[in-house]
């Protein structure tokens, strides 16, 4: 009798994990959320005064919330590049943001998340902003996604001007084609104006929920780099003059919103405790755009610097069950550090060329003593290397750089100024009690001017510089037509 009630049990059992929508041997889904200019002070959890952020705050106490993160570069395409390759984009041939009809793109040599995730039995799909190559041979079905919905480039880059009124031929935009949707490798629609503008955070949002509900039987990497709060921004109605921080507020509202959505999918299909969801940004606020520009959290310029302003931006994680809830990590991290993480979590196979990203696994599994990265080596603007760091001490060498310091910001989607080519001196930063990068400590740390000015010769050397005039040598091939 009681062998036969084993054997009844472990039928049941058996039955169970057979109709279970996981099985404990399936490695854990992926959800990557990229936004477009959000900026460090943008969402609740990290300081906004007048944005609600509720969804993003429930991703932070259900998570980690990190505050020294930092993208590959304080620009579009470049960033994208890093974070897909785990790569300096220097390295593979990405600076800059690639404009409409370019004759380059990302190469197919290099191994993106979506080819190390699909060589381990993901589906992959990417929806919003692609920003790699236009042209067919550089989309992302060309790079490891199944299947792709979004637009090519940045939402700016169509023959409308700030007005949201169609440019005359002699305006800059005029070469610009109309805004194109793609799905897949086709154009499918275009983005016509300010309102079609409105209907995308919702739009990626509806593909990816959809995505998610056809292969949640199998483990997914979702990776949805939103258009916004790039400029022009606007939001559904739903959505307007909801915030106390105008449009600008509103479209992260809108945001926080569909991010709730993509959570309570996965809780829904009983995927929320297999599933790491990532929320984070390509760089800082553009901030000559005023009150349609985002919010440093204190520190100094925004996108398209090397300062902390450009590319130090929010980052949550979260893994119901997994992750420890509520952890603040204060550790050095970047984008370049997602790919080799999740092949670590997800038994993935590493690229086989160089990569620079590092492994923070022991920081998600709660170590407040790990420090996976020391040092960030490569603030690049283009291809001249313009910072390096160790721990908190930062050296910016002399360079002329963008900046908004001064300037009165624009309004209602209009820029203000921000000067280029603007003269920085060299000077050493301890963003322990600097973070503002406002103090030059470099003559009272002479060998920490010492070892990073070294240190900063051997990066010349292996990615070069054209400030100094260096051609490095470890530098691959960007993928050309």
């Amino acid at each position: 009798m009681q062998s036969r009630f084993f054997f009844v049990l472990i039928l049941t059992l058996l039955a169970l994990q057979a109709h279970s929508p996981i099985s404990a041997q399936r490695p854990p889904n992926i959800v990557l959320i990229f936004m477009d200019d959000l900026g460090y002070g943008d969402l609740s959890c990290y300081g906004a005064l007048d944005i609600r952020t509720p969804h993003l705050d429930r991703m932070a106490a259900e998570g980690i919330r990190f505050t020294n993160f930092l993208s590959a570069q304080a620009v579009c395409s470049a960033s994208r590049a890093g974070l897909l390759t785990g790569c300096y984009p220097n390295r593979i041939g990405i600076s800059g943001a690639l404009f409409p009809l370019a004759k380059v793109g990302l190469s197919p040599e290099e191994t993106t998340i979506a080819e190390m995730l699909k060589a381990r039995g993901y589906a992959t799909g990417a929806f919003g902003k692609w920003h790699l190559g236009d042209a067919p041979e550089f989309l992302p079905l060309q790079h490891g996604f199944d299947e792709y919905l979004g637009i090519p480039y940045s939402n700016d880059m169509w023959p409308v001007d700030f007005s949201g009124k169609p440019v005359d031929t002699a305006h800059r935009k005029a070469q610009f084609p109309p805004l194109p949707v793609i799905r897949g490798d086709k154009v499918v629609d275009t983005i016509a104006d300010l309102e079609d503008q409105a209907s995308l955070t919702a739009r990626w949002t509806d593909a990816v929920i959809d995505f998610i509900r056809r292969n949640r039987q199998k483990p997914f990497f979702a990776y949805i780099p939103h258009s916004m709060p790039h400029v022009p921004i606007n939001a559904s109605k739903a959505f307007r003059g909801k915030s106390r921080q105008g449009l600008y507020g509103d479209v992260v509202q809108e945001v926080d919103h569909h991010v709730g959505r993509i959570l309570e999918t996965l809780r829904e299909l009983e995927l929320d405790r297999n599933t790491l969801v990532i929320f984070t940004s390509d760089n800082g606020p553009w901030l000559n755009f005023g009150n349609h520009a985002g919010n440093a959290g204190g520190f100094r310029e925004g996108k398209g610097t090397s300062f902390e302003g450009g590319q130090r931006v929010p980052c949550l994680m979260r893994w119901k069950g997994t992750l420890p809830a509520g952890l603040v990590a204060n550790q050095l991290s970047s984008t370049i550090d997602i790919l080799p993480t999740l092949a670590g979590i997800s038994g993935a196979k590493l690229p086989d060329k160089k990569i620079d990203g590092v492994d923070i696994g022991a920081i998600l599994k709660g170590d407040m003593t790990a420090t996976p990265r020391r040092t960030f080596n490569y603030y690049y603007r283009n291809n001249s290397l313009e910072a390096v760091r160790r721990d908190h001490w930062k050296l910016v060498f002399a360079h002329p750089s963008r900046s908004y310091l001064g300037q009165t910001p624009g309004v209602d989607g209009f820029p203000g100024p921000s000067h280029e080519n603007v003269p920085m001196r060299e000077a050493l930063y301890d963003l322990r009690r600097d973070p503002g990068e406002q103090y030059d400590v470099s003559a009272q740390q002479p060998a920490i001017l010492d070892e990073l000015r070294a240190y900063a010769e051997a990066v010349r050397k292996e990615l070069g510089d054209d400030l100094q005039k260096v051609t490095g040598t470890g530098n691959r091939a960007v993928g050309r037509l």
